[in-house]
């Protein structure tokens, strides 16, 4: 079938730093004090309010200014999120394949966006403790892949 949908033929997606889901503020903020070298993809819950996302990652980032990281919402199979997340300002979303998503790619496109059809590989710091040493070490040892 060649590309995927959404993306021009031959067209590779831009290689993204290690991505973190979050579900709140503590967690944005944890991953960008963990930050290494290749920065962070701060990845929004899927189906996350666009406007809860930008300001809950715009906190974060105030509180650790100049940390290097890269912000994608997961619009889940919601090409409605999807636009909304567009006209927000976010420029890196994530939608499941659906029958939209070919006009969504599209609007994507107008707005200088990337639209990807499955999220990246993510550290999900859902059921860990990032206040314990074991939990922001394993959230470091992803962040700043040893070799």
């Amino acid at each position: 079938m060649g590309a995927e949908a959404g993306q021009r033929p031959g067209k590779m997606p831009e290689a993204l730093p290690p991505a973190v889901r979050v579900h709140g503020r503590a967690e944005a903020e944890a991953a960008l004090a963990l930050v290494g070298p290749l920065g962070a993809t701060l990845l929004s819950a899927p189906g996350m309010a666009p406007g809860v996302f930008l300001a809950m990652v715009a906190a974060a980032a105030a509180a650790r200014p100049g940390l290097p990281h890269r912000v994608m919402m997961d619009c889940a199979e919601a090409p409605g999120l999807a636009l909304a997340a567009l006209r927000a300002g976010l420029r890196l979303l994530v939608l499941a394949p659906c029958p939209a998503f070919g006009a969504v790619a599209a609007a994507a496109e107008e707005y200088g966006a990337e639209l990807r059809p499955e999220p990246p590989p993510a550290f999900d710091p859902g059921r860990i403790d990032l206040n314990s040493p074991g939990g922001r070490n394993k959230l470091a040892q992803w962040l700043c892949p040893a070799g």
